[in-house]
C-alpha cells in the first residue's frame, strides 16, 4: 500500500491512518466500482480486494459498534465480529470485539442465525427497531439480543445513535447498505466516509452507495491510499452546519 494524499508514504500504519478524531464519530465504510455500483451480482464481495479486506478489519477493530441495515445483514450473511490478535492493542480497555447493531423496521431477521446464537456476553447483538414491529418478534429478539426501540413506524436514526452513545458506543462504523447510508446522511449524522474505489466498470442496476432521499453533505478528502489499482479514500465532513436537505 502507498499513501498518496495528503503526503506520500509506503506501507502506512493503517490503525493510525484511520484513527477516530474523537469519541463521538459516525463513519460509513463502503466499496464501489469506478462507475458507482455498490455491489456486483448482488453482493459487495465482488468489488473487494485483499487490501480492502485488510482495511475492513482495521476499521472494525477501531470501532465501538458496527451498524448495518437488515438487508445488508441478510445479503452478506452477517455473524458476530470475531476477535483478532491484531486488534489486541486497538481495543485495549474495551471488549475484544465490537457488537453488531442491526437496524430493522419490521424485525425481518433470522433470529436463530449465528448473529444471535453465537455472540459472546461482552458483545451481544443489538437490534434497533420500531414500536410498530410485531410484538412477538420484539419479544423473541429481546431474548437473544439487546433491543433498542427508536421511533414509531420508522427507525429514528438520530435517536438510535444517541442510544448507542449513551451505552458508551460512540465510535460507530456503519457498513451500509445504501438505504441506511442515505438516511444517515439526510439526518446529518455522517461524519466520515471510508470509500474503496474498485477498478471495475459494472453498469447494470446496482445501487449507488447511497440510495434514498436527496441530501447534501459537503466532504473534504482527508486521505487517499492506493494498492493494485484500488483507491482507499477517507472523506471527512467539512463542518457540522453545512447539511441541507
Amino acid at each position: 500500500m502507498r499513501r498518496i494524499h495528503p503526503d506520500v508514504e509506503d506501507e502506512p500504519d493503517l490503525a493510525a491512518a484511520y484513527a477516530y478524531p474523537r469519541d463521538a464519530w459516525l463513519r460509513l465504510n463502503m466499496v464501489a466500482s469506478v462507475d458507482g455500483a455498490a455491489w456486483l451480482k448482488g453482493r459487495s464481495e465482488g468489488l473487494s480486494s485483499r487490501g480492502d479486506k485488510r482495511i475492513f478489519g482495521v476499521l472494525r477493530g477501531l470501532a465501538d459498534v458496527v451498524m448495518a441495515g437488515a438487508a445488508t445483514v441478510r445479503t452478506e450473511g452477517y455473524g458476530p465480529a470475531r476477535p483478532r490478535e491484531s486488534w489486541r492493542a486497538l481495543r485495549e480497555g474495551r471488549p475484544p470485539a465490537p457488537p453488531i447493531a442491526v437496524v430493522t423496521r419490521r424485525l425481518d431477521l433470522d433470529l436463530g442465525g449465528p448473529l444471535f446464537t453465537e455472540t459472546e456476553p461482552y458483545a451481544p447483538t443489538i437490534v434497533v427497531t420500531t414500536e410498530s414491529a410485531p410484538k412477538d418478534r420484539r419479544d423473541e429478539a429481546g431474548r437473544r439480543a439487546e433491543v433498542i426501540v427508536a421511533g414509531d413506524d420508522r427507525v429514528d436514526l438520530a435517536l438510535a445513535v444517541r442510544e448507542l452513545r449513551e451505552r458508551g458506543l460512540g465510535r460507530i462504523l456503519c457498513e451500509g447498505g445504501p438505504r441506511i447510508n442515505a438516511q444517515l446522511a439526510a439526518a446529518g449524522l455522517v461524519d466520515e466516509l471510508a470509500l474503496t474505489v474498485s477498478p471495475l466498470l459494472v453498469a447494470g442496476d446496482a445501487a449507488r452507495i447511497m440510495n434514498g432521499v436527496a441530501s447534501l453533505t459537503p466532504m473534504a478528502l482527508a486521505q487517499a491510499i492506493e494498492e493494485d489499482g484500488f483507491l482507499f479514500c477517507r472523506y471527512v465532513r467539512e463542518t457540522r452546519d453545512d447539511h441541507t436537505t
